[in-house]
């Protein structure tokens, strides 16, 4: 089992920035953001593996940042030019070996407001 433990969302101006922090309990082989808002499924913003493979969602290219420390098992999502649709719950996502199988965790989920 691997706990996701987020941090860092809240309110900020369009064209603010934000940076998110989430840290798992464990090792894991491909860490992920993805965010969702009351009307729309979860979806897909960014994506690491190792330490430096990544991909983005094309509405967040350029304007979003993922990286990871591997030494404390924690991944950051670096937000820069917010905008207020970027407004959502943000997920952290970790894929994990539990009993030699690749498994998805979730964290709690941290909120991002951006107010125009």
């Amino acid at each position: 089992q691997v706990q996701l433990v987020e941090s860092g969302g809240g309110l900020v101006q369009a064209g603010g920035s934000l940076k998110l922090s989430c840290t798992a309990s464990g090792r894991a082989s491909a860490m992920n953001w993805y965010r969702q808002t009351p009307e729309n499924e979860r979806d897909f913003v960014a994506g690491i593996i190792g330490g430096s493979s990544t991909n983005y969602a094309d509405s967040v290219k350029g304007r979003i940042t993922i990286s990871r420390d591997d030494a404390t098992n924690t991944v950051y999502l670096q937000m820069d030019s917010l905008k207020p649709e970027d407004s959502a719950t943000y997920y952290c996502k970790a894929v994990a070996v539990t009993d030699g199988n690749y498994k998805n965790y979730w964290g709690q989920g941290t909120h991002v407001t951006v107010a125009s």
